[in-house]
């Protein structure tokens, strides 16, 4: 069979696995949903581990100092598996940390996605590489590519996880660039969110890191010298550390998202950048608004890739007049991938509500237990709301015939976008 034939062959597949049985949790008034999520995950085989401590870094202002910080106290090794390493200012303050980190004899590893790499327009090449290596830096390309480009679009690593000294974790929406701290032309600051872990919840980071970075080089790096016993400041927030592996467990990731939203008994909250949800969501989230449950979505006015933005608008006014309400943030372009469920728990990562991210992709959230922390990215939730404006009628009404026709065919394409 040709390549092309097994290309269609494949979203063939994909569109009818996207039909496949699915049992839905059910929202009880007995239960908590919180409650109900966990023994849904503990069903599952997820642990949900209780001594961590988490911080929200809201955007990349708030990301990279951390980071940076962090990177120069380093003592045994940093490990980084990101979607891609833009070869920009911000790649450039980063890879001198690291190299200087080297030269202490700190293990510096980092895995960077091939296609995430070519698809930028700052991509890292051979001599930058050559470069970063001469500095006792370890970079990997995951699932190189080569002629036909096609066989190498999906199954992609969209991680973005670093992990300092087996100790601190991070994790979320934001990867290596400058336009994260300073905008893009066009389309204005880029808002996203990411999460800074310390606890039990950072080896089950390693693990995922470990597993790729093993698989990618042939290496088997692994020891109790990459995990570090708890602090003592560590506190006692519930989280679960939820990984897409595509040959391992392709259903887990949305399986998951839906039955948060099943279990809803108050309200939903979600920001996602590429909102075309898969069909379980989809029909979890119109359940819920018939159930009487406050759903709200956000998603951006602006993107950052064409006709998506127009699918999203076709899912968004469909659930609108269902009774969601749908806000289109206007300040810039929102990557963030977040939800919150009845004010109790909550959900970060790299994530997309898409086929790409639920059905192709590497991909990694946590889920977090906390009322606390839950109150804090609503915090964030609501500012952006305040640069955000509502889908209403009126304002589908002033869409052009074409941008709405644009959306309906987008919509028709959702198991392959």
């Amino acid at each position: 069979m040709s390549n092309l034939g097994k290309f269609f062959l494949y979203f063939l597949l994909l569109a009818v696995c996207s039909c496949s049985s699915f049992v839905p949790l059910e929202r009880s008034e007995f239960q908590r949903s919180d409650s109900a999520l966990v023994a849904y995950l503990n069903n599952e085989g997820i642990e949900v581990t209780d001594r961590n401590s988490i911080d929200f870094l809201n955007g990349g202002v708030e990301k990279f100092p951390r980071l940076f910080e962090d990177v120069r106290n380093a003592k045994h090794h940093i490990h980084l598996e990101y979607f891609n390493f833009r070869n920009d200012s911000l790649n450039e303050i980063l890879i001198s940390l690291l190299a200087e980190k080297a030269k202490e004899g700190v293990e510096v590893r980092a895995l960077f996605d091939a296609f995430g790499n070519a698809s930028n327009n700052k991509p890292l090449k051979k001599r930058h590489l050559e470069e970063i290596r001469s500095n006792g830096i370890e970079i990997v390309k995951f699932d190189p590519m080569s002629f036909p480009w096609i066989d190498y679009a999906f199954a992609r690593d969209h991680r973005k996880i670093v992990v300092i000294d087996g100790k601190i974790g991070y994790t979320g929406g934001i990867n290596v660039a400058d336009y994260y701290v300073d905008g893009l032309e066009g389309i204005g600051k880029w808002r996203d969110m990411h999460a800074r872990v310390e606890g039990e919840s950072v080896a089950k980071l390693q693990d995922i890191f470990l597993a790729m970075w093993n698989g990618a080089t042939g290496q088997t790096v692994s020891g109790e010298c990459y995990y570090s016993p708890l602090s003592e400041n560590v506190k006692d927030v519930d989280i679960a550390v939820v990984d897409r592996w595509p040959g391992k467990n392709p259903k887990q990731m949305r399986r998951i998202y839906a039955n948060a939203i099943n279990l809803a008994k108050d309200s939903v909250q979600i920001i996602n950048p590429y909102f075309v949800p898969t069909p379980i969501i989809r029909k979890a989230l119109k359940k819920a608004v018939a159930d009487g449950v406050k759903v709200e979505i956000m998603i951006s006015a602006k993107s950052d890739i064409p006709f998506t933005p127009d699918a999203s608008y076709h899912v968004g006014n469909k659930l609108a007049k269902l009774g969601a309400d749908v806000y289109l943030y206007n300040g810039g372009f929102n990557h963030s991938k977040v939800m919150s469920v009845d004010g109790s728990f909550c959900t970060v990562g790299s994530t997309n509500l898409n086929s790409r991210s639920l059905f192709y992709d590497y991909e990694e959230n946590l889920f977090i237990f906390d009322k606390e922390a839950t109150a804090r990215l609503n915090e964030c939730y609501n500012a952006d709301k305040r640069e955000s404006y509502k889908l209403t009628r009126e304002v589908w009404k002033k869409r052009s015939w074409f941008k709405k026709l644009s959306g309906w065919f987008a919509n028709i394409l959702t198991p392959f976008i």
